[in-house]
């Protein structure tokens, strides 16, 4: 008996149980994604019109990435009706491309760990200063883009201050640097016509001595040229445009070597900072020393454009921390990289609103800190969820939702269908609360449709599931859970 022939008796079109990731479930984000939310939803989601910070801890496949993923959808609806105070949105999910340049920074030869031990929290400013720079750019440059439109409302100071955060931080490999960075200073404005003049002249007291040699030719005298005062009136011209060139070159040098996660040469960053006027540039917080005092300027900077682009906040979701390569499900690595953020003047920016989402191994490691970490990160005033858990009748919810969404036919057909009678509501939620968390649940449903289908032929199908078959593969499947849980059998 095919599993397909069984759905389609009961009017379901597909298997609503296949997906385990909520990131590739597209019965999840068909209907599931704005109806179905953990009960911890308000404290986790905040108010979009104030964003907050929350902490939420949960075990693989308890629903973090699902959570990420309403919360956009969320902060979309929320930015679609409040056109004037809406919420920038920063997806921090894929570690990969900053740990990389960071340990080919620190130390492309050493173990890893040592690497990781120096991580620090201005590591973290500068990746979400260069995630959330290079989208609000890549925004402003678009032509149809709401955020282009509104370009005009920045200042001049603000489109300086734009300007010098994508000459640091813009790391879109979209297009090149230097043909987004001269987009954005023609979309805000910002000419920079006096970055220029060192340039000007040099190159005006270079044409004067060519046009006065070609002249010296034509009249068969260049007695005058042979002396060496022309050449030193040129050189001197060329002066301030060397020292320009220098000062850039050697600001970009610490910017490059300071921003161990940024992508930037050297060479396209000077060449940028070269354009800009030194007066621009005077005062002016910069990435070029390891602390985190100048981003915390830079990221008011960020603010201060946002919010004359009608953003009221920011929100920074951290999500998939364990699947980098470089940590690879490590919990003491995962500890490495997150515990520098776990700062509570860093989490209580004003204005900005983090929603960590973490592996529920950090939070053994959080039980066992001492009195100094528990005063910096203040986990008290985080809205911490220590674990994202789920009742059994929410895992019955979420269950019967998904085989109403899969439904093809009218009443929609419900989840207590597809079993006999003697397997009531109150027998499937005692079963389904030992599972946990979502991911369980489908692998079981999943689990349990096939060997109910496997048990018997086409010519003899069987459209409802007994509670012998049930309870058979439940004690089967949460005996493979246990041993999953102690790292005994692979799942």
């Amino acid at each position: 008996m095919k599993i397909q022939e069984f759905l389609e008796h009961h009017g379901i079109a597909g298997n609503p149980f296949a997906e385990e990731d909520a990131q590739n479930d597209t019965v999840f984000k068909r209907t599931c994604l704005e109806t179905t939310f953990h009960p911890a939803w308000d404290k986790i989601y905040g108010d979009p019109a104030d964003p907050s910070t929350s902490i939420v801890f949960g075990e693989k496949g308890s629903g973090k990435t699902a959570l990420k993923l309403q919360m956009v959808r969320q902060f979309e609806r929320h930015n679609t009706f409040q056109a004037a105070g809406r919420t920038f949105v920063v997806l921090y999910d894929d570690f990969n491309p900053f740990l990389d340049r960071f340990v080919s920074r620190v130390g492309p030869n050493r173990p890893v760990e040592k690497v990781l031990s120096q991580w620090k929290l201005w590591d973290h400013m500068d990746a979400i200063l260069s995630l959330a720079v290079t989208q609000l750019v890549g925004a402003m440059i678009d032509p149809s883009a709401t955020s282009s439109r509104s370009a005009a409302k920045l200042t001049g100071p603000q489109s300086r201050d734009l300007a010098l955060l994508a000459a640091c931080y813009d790391q879109s490999t979209g297009e090149t640097f230097p043909s987004r960075w001269r987009k954005l200073r023609r979309r805000v404005g910002y000419r920079a016509w006096l970055g220029l003049w060192p340039l000007a002249l040099g190159l005006i007291a270079t044409l004067m001595l060519v046009t006065a040699l070609v002249a010296g030719v034509s009249r068969e005298s260049l007695d005058w040229a042979k002396a060496w005062w022309p050449w030193l009136i040129v050189a001197a011209a060329w002066g301030p445009w060397v020292l320009r060139r220098v000062r850039a070159w050697w600001t970009a040098i610490k910017i490059v070597r300071n921003m161990r996660t940024g992508n930037r040469t050297v060479g396209q960053l000077a060449r940028a900072l070269s354009r800009m006027p030194e007066v621009d540039l005077a005062g002016q917080p910069l990435p070029t020393v390891a602390r985190s005092d100048d981003r915390y300027e830079l990221l008011a900077k960020l603010q201060a454009i946002l919010a004359a682009q009608g953003y009221a906040g920011m929100v920074v979701i951290v999500d998939r921390l364990d699947e980098p390569h470089l940590i690879n499900g490590s919990a003491d690595r995962m500890k490495q990289v997150m515990w520098p953020m776990l700062d509570n003047k860093f989490l209580k920016s004003p204005g900005i609103g983090f929603k960590l989402l973490l592996p529920i191994e950090l939070y053994r490691f959080i039980e066992r800190e001492d009195e100094q970490f528990n005063q910096r990160a203040r986990l008290d005033k985080q809205n911490l969820v220590p674990s994202l858990e789920w009742s059994g009748e929410t895992l019955y919810d979420i269950a019967s939702t998904r085989v109403k969404a899969a439904s093809a036919c009218e009443p929609a057909a419900t989840l207590s269908q597809l079993f006999e009678p003697e397997v009531d509501q109150r027998r499937l939620l005692d079963g389904l609360r030992s599972l946990r968390v979502p991911r369980q649940l489908f692998k079981f449903l999943y689990r349990l449709l096939v060997a109910h289908c496997h048990a018997h032929t086409g010519e003899q199908p069987v459209y409802r599931i007994p509670l012998e078959r049930f309870d058979t593969v439940l004690a089967v499947f949460r005996r493979d859970q246990d041993a999953f849980d102690r790292g005994l059998a692979p799942r």
